[in-house]
C-alpha cells in the first residue's frame, strides 16, 4: 500500500511539474501586448527625437508591452498635407505643397512597416505637434477643428480602431504678439485645447510655452525638445491607464 502511495505521489509531482512547465512555455511563446504610437507633424515634431525621451519613458511604463514607435514629420506643412479632405476657407486661397493627404499617406505607409508580423495593437496614440504653418494663412484656423478630426478619422478608419489616443503639443506663444505676420497663431492654440477637452478620455495636450528659449524662438531648445518627449510620454500613459 505504501508503494502504491508513493508511486501515486511520484506520478502526482512529476505531473504538476509538466503542467507547470507547460504553463511557463506558454507564457513565454505568448505575444506581448502591442502598445502602437504613431508621432507626425512639422518642425518641431521632425527635430524631436523620440529615442531621447519619449520611448524610454513608455517603456518604463510598460515594460512587459512591445513598444512601436512609427515618426513621420516633415518641416513647414502645412495640416492640408494629413487631411485628405482639406478645402482652403472661403475667399482664402489654397497654398502649395502638393496634393492632400500626401505626407499622411508616407506616415501610414511607416506604420504599417514597423507594425509588420506584429498582432493587433492593445492601444494606440496618435502624437502630433502641428500649426505653425497654418497660423501663418488668414482663415487657416478657422478650419483648423475640422481638420484635426479628419486626420482623426482617417486613422481610424484605416487602422479598424475607433479608441485612439490623441495627444497634441499646442503652439507655443512664440506667435501671440506678431498678428500681422501670424493671424491665426492665437485661435489656433484655442482649438487646440478645445479639441483635447472635447473628449477627455481619449485626448490630451501639452504646454510649449516655455520649451523655446529666452528668446521666444519658433523652435525649442534641445532640452526643450526632450521635455517635449516627456510631456508626451506623460499624457500618453495617463490616457492609456485610464482606459
Amino acid at each position: 500500500m505504501r508503494s502504491l502511495l508513493n508511486s501515486y505521489m511520484a506520478w502526482s509531482i512529476c505531473s504538476l511539474a509538466v503542467l507547470l512547465l507547460t504553463a511557463g512555455s506558454m507564457r513565454a511563446d505568448a505575444p506581448k501586448p502591442v502598445r502602437l504610437f504613431i508621432l507626425s507633424g512639422q518642425s518641431n515634431m521632425e527635430a524631436m527625437d523620440p529615442d531621447l525621451s519619449f520611448t524610454p519613458k513608455i517603456k518604463e511604463a510598460f515594460p512587459n508591452d512591445d513598444i512601436i514607435v512609427a515618426k513621420h514629420a516633415v518641416n513647414g506643412n502645412l495640416i492640408r498635407m494629413w487631411y485628405k479632405d482639406w478645402k482652403a476657407p472661403e475667399g482664402a486661397e489654397a497654398r502649395g505643397q502638393g496634393r492632400n493627404g500626401r505626407h499622411y499617406d508616407t506616415l501610414m505607409t511607416v506604420v504599417k512597416e514597423a507594425m509588420a508580423g506584429k498582432p493587433s495593437p492593445a492601444s494606440v496614440t496618435f502624437v502630433w505637434m502641428q500649426g505653425e504653418a497654418d497660423a501663418h494663412h488668414k482663415g487657416y484656423a478657422e478650419i483648423y477643428d475640422k481638420a484635426l478630426t479628419g486626420v482623426l478619422a482617417q486613422l481610424q478608419s484605416d487602422l479598424g480602431i475607433k479608441d485612439i489616443d490623441f495627444v497634441l503639443g499646442r503652439l507655443s506663444d512664440y506667435g501671440n504678439e506678431k498678428a500681422e505676420e501670424r493671424p491665426g497663431w492665437k485661435k489656433i492654440r484655442e482649438v487646440q485645447v478645445e479639441f483635447a477637452q472635447s473628449d477627455p478620455k481619449h485626448r490630451a495636450w501639452v504646454d510649449t510655452d516655455d520649451l523655446n528659449g529666452d528668446r521666444n524662438g519658433l523652435h525649442y531648445t534641445k532640452e526643450g525638445y526632450a521635455t517635449l518627449g516627456e510631456r508626451f510620454a506623460q499624457k500618453a500613459i495617463e490616457l492609456i491607464n485610464a482606459e
